[in-house]
């Protein structure tokens, strides 16, 4: 029973650690950051992970630090989700 419950525990956690693997980078560039709302507006090109075309979009950032490196014009490497509902910059390089 024991065993059971390990591979069962095993390949739950080997399911949730895909999307962080799968994470790709996409490219854009900062149009608007909005401190108070924590928001940034990026101009992007397609978000694969998303199924999105190129476009801008508003997004909330993971948390507020990031949104302080952030400046308008600024081209960036970034990688977005959907997280509580909400679209996400996880990472930005």
């Amino acid at each position: 029973m024991k065993a059971r419950a390990l591979i069962t525990l095993a390949a739950v956690l080997s399911l949730a650690a895909v999307p962080a693997i799968a994470s790709e980078y996409t490219k854009g560039k900062v149009k608007k950051v909005d401190m108070k709302a924590n928001k940034v507006t990026i101009i992007h090109e397609e978000l694969k992970n998303l199924d999105m075309p190129a476009m801008t979009m508003v997004f909330v950032t993971k948390d507020e630090a990031m949104l302080e490196k952030l400046k308008e014009g600024q081209s960036i490497e970034f990688v977005a989700d959907r997280v509580n509902g909400k679209l996400t910059v996880l990472e930005v390089k």
